[in-house]
């Protein structure tokens, strides 16, 4: 690669988020970058094998607060942001951000950009709060540049105090890798198999849940609106996909007793697009979000969803027009809209289509990797 071209590093905490968001991001700016990619991977191969035409630097970035570790890895950076001359770095994930951002100004690194994708602190109370909050503002001081997943998001960050408007965009119309409307798209076959596997008829109305199971997620809240719902649509059936991170299945099995054949588990899968095919529809009834990037992936099967009235949610549904939204905690308001949704089929279907077309036109995958090539260009 030619001396010219710029030097770009990108730092994240886990390789999942390489393979769930920034896979077609990296292989597009390989092509006009000499990229570093930093993550915490015990693959020396992780390049190889995932198909990115990228050199990878293994560094152990832990998610949670390891004061020790934490100073081993912003060591670690700020020595390799002086040994490499990196004319710019981006992270994403809190933590690859904060230390990657105070590690690239020791170095002096002229561009260091983080993209926020939500806010742990968001549900959290006293000392807590005060403390990830704090590391977020100091993140965002240490930052040239910072991007939100979501409009919503931006004005939270700002109404916080995080950063000033000036320093904060937004790509494209949000999401910070859209979908695949290749990969995630209506197929009837997918649908079949799924509800043969899992004995759900095609009469059915499946309720899906993809994701991590935890308290944040609001999954505790979905048991309980499924149950209220479940004695007035005989129809309903809940399925759970993800892994329990909070192991919360037993209680999500104890609260739903009554419907027990109605409710299903998925621990793991590589192709979550034929879940959302054979669902009718979608729930994430989270507390807090940056944006929601399953909600358009259920939106490209042509599925509408219900999600919580909260910042990054509220822009990955249209409230009435692609789904509905609720207050965040309220069963009483989640069950109503999951009865409704059940039992009105026509506004399921004409919900359905409209976030179909919305999936399509506004966040394609190729639409979110070019604006981010654009802002790259428009950078000093």
């Amino acid at each position: 690669m030619s001396s010219n071209v710029k030097r770009l590093c990108i730092v994240v905490s886990s390789e999942m988020t390489i393979k769930a968001f920034l896979e077609e991001h990296i292989i597009a700016l390989s092509e006009k970058y000499d990229v570093t990619l930093v993550l915490n991977t015990t693959q020396e191969d992780f390049a190889v094998r995932n198909g990115l035409p990228v050199k990878v630097m293994p560094l152990a970035i832990e998610r949670a607060i390891t004061p020790l570790a934490d100073l081993r890895a912003l060591w670690q950076l700020y020595r390799l942001f002086r040994k490499a001359g990196f004319d710019l770095i981006h992270s994403v994930t809190p933590k690859a951000g904060l230390l990657a951002m105070l590690a690239g100004k020791m170095a002096g690194v002229a561009l260091r950009i983080h993209t926020f994708t939500g806010q742990v602190w968001a549900t959290r109370s006293g000392f807590s709060r005060m403390l990830l909050k704090g590391m977020d503002r100091l993140l965002a001081s240490s930052a040239t540049h910072l991007l939100a997943d979501s409009d919503s998001q931006k004005g939270f960050l700002i109404d916080q105090g995080i950063c000033r408007s000036g320093k904060l965009a937004v790509l494209a119309d949000g999401s910070i890798s859209g979908v695949d409307t290749e990969r995630f798209r209506p197929d009837e076959n997918r649908r079949v198999e799924v509800r043969d596997v899992l004995n759900i008829g095609d009469n059915d109305v499946l309720l899906l849940f993809l994701g991590r199971l935890n308290r944040d997620k609001g999954v505790l809240d979905l048991a309980s609106a499924f149950v209220a719902a479940a004695a007035r649509c005989e129809a309903l059936h809940l399925l759970f996909v993800g892994p329990d991170e909070g192991g919360l299945k037993e209680q999500i099995r104890a609260l739903s007793a009554a419907y027990d054949q109605q409710l299903h588990f998925v621990d793991y899968t590589d192709q979550p697009e034929s879940y959302f095919a054979a669902a009718d529809l979608f729930c994430l009834p989270s507390y807090r979000e940056g944006f929601g990037s399953v909600v358009i992936e259920a939106a490209a099967c042509g599925i509408p969803a219900i999600g919580s009235r909260i910042y990054g949610l509220s822009d990955a549904i249209r409230d009435g027009e692609t789904g509905l939204l609720f207050e965040a905690g309220n069963i009483d308001e989640l069950t109503q809209a999951i009865t409704m949704m059940t039992t009105n089929s026509e506004m399921r279907h004409s919900m359905g289509e409209a976030a179909l077309q919305r999936a399509r036109d506004d966040f394609p995958t190729k639409r979110l990797v070019q604006a981010w090539l654009n802002y790259y260009d428009g950078l000093p």
